[in-house]
């Protein structure tokens, strides 16, 4: 017993240092979570220990997060996809002109569905086979997508309140058990991103990818067919994102998407995955859109102005990313 006592000891320390380094990136989203959301309770106690505030969050949170949640696995690739915000509107765009022409809120959902896979598609293909930089061409794309936009609709909003009247309606946009469906799309997203990303190839793939992309080569990696199926599904996530706004306010604009771009990237980089690729985190994403997603509505509860805002987006970014960097630099070493 006494002989290894000694051996045990040790091996404890060790065992923990090896699970807060694997798990380093969610310890310090977690971290960061619960210290925001304390200074809220702690400066506006009357809102955040309501619910109200928080079945706010779970309908509007979702309308970013749910696009966040496969670009994460993008970046972890070392690609970058700046065209979502396009593909919310052009999915629409598709949903308008079959809805339009079938009077079926689910075959219109199809096509904006349908609509977005191809611009994804587009986007892949563009920087896989012509081998232009993520980062440029989907710059480009963000601007096509815009434009084709306002070509096809000719500028102009569609209003969307006749699907109220079909069952689909409730189905995307309702309630179940008083809980907004936006947000139940949401968790089905993370579970089923979270599963592709952690206990899949695809996700295995995009990890070494974007680690090292010459060793995915020579590992016989299909690497082509891995960035392609990635915006693929980032371009669902944005037509299935714009749809859910779209039917959320009963309006359709060309312009919608606009402001999604910096709280989606905010959230993916809040929740620690890395720029560089081949490291990421879907609960880093997750939680760090409900951070993003929290700041305005933190902001007016303790009485600031809107002026705060980018400040305080600015802080909460450095603070998680510094916390990231220092639980790896103290656990892998």
């Amino acid at each position: 017993m006494s002989a290894t006592t000694p051996a045990a000891a040790p091996e404890r320390p060790r065992q923990l240092g090896r699970f807060a380094a694997a798990w380093a990136s969610q310890i310090g989203i977690t971290t960061a979570f619960g210290l925001l959301w304390l200074i809220f309770i702690v400066l506006a106690p009357r809102t955040f220990l309501g619910d109200r505030i928080y079945l706010s969050f779970a309908e509007t949170t979702p309308y970013f997060a749910i696009i966040a949640l496969p670009l994460t696995m993008v970046i972890v690739t070392g690609d970058m996809d700046l065209s979502f915000p396009a593909i919310m509107a052009l999915g629409m765009v598709g949903f308008v002109a079959v809805w339009h022409l079938t009077g079926s809120v689910v075959l219109g959902t199809g096509a904006a569905l349908l609509v977005g896979a191809l611009a994804g598609l587009f986007n892949g293909l563009l920087v896989t086979y012509l081998g232009i930089p993520s980062l440029v061409a989907t710059i480009g794309t963000q601007f096509f997508f815009r434009g084709l936009t306002l070509v096809l609709v000719d500028g102009r909003s569609y209003a969307l309140v006749d699907t109220q009247a079909s069952p689909a309606y409730e189905v995307l946009v309702g309630k179940l058990f008083g809980i907004p469906m936006e947000f139940v799309w949401l968790v089905l997203a993370a579970v089923a991103t979270w599963l592709l990303l952690n206990r899949h190839r695809l996700g295995q793939n995009a990890y070494v990818v974007g680690d090292n992309r010459q060793a995915a080569a020579l590992m016989g990696i299909p690497i082509r067919r891995t960035r392609i199926t990635l915006f693929v599904l980032t371009g669902l996530a944005a037509a299935f994102a714009g749809l859910l706004n779209s039917l959320q306010i009963v309006n359709f604009y060309p312009t919608m998407g606009d402001g999604y771009l910096l709280p989606t990237l905010a959230a993916i980089f809040v929740g620690g995955t890395s720029v560089f690729g081949g490291r990421g985190s879907i609960w880093g994403t997750f939680i760090g859109a409900f951070m993003i997603g929290g700041i305005v509505a933190g902001i007016v509860a303790v009485g600031l102005t809107d002026y705060y805002t980018n400040l305080i987006y600015g802080a909460v970014v450095l603070i998680s990313v510094s916390i990231h960097a220092l639980l790896r630099r103290r656990f892998e070493h």
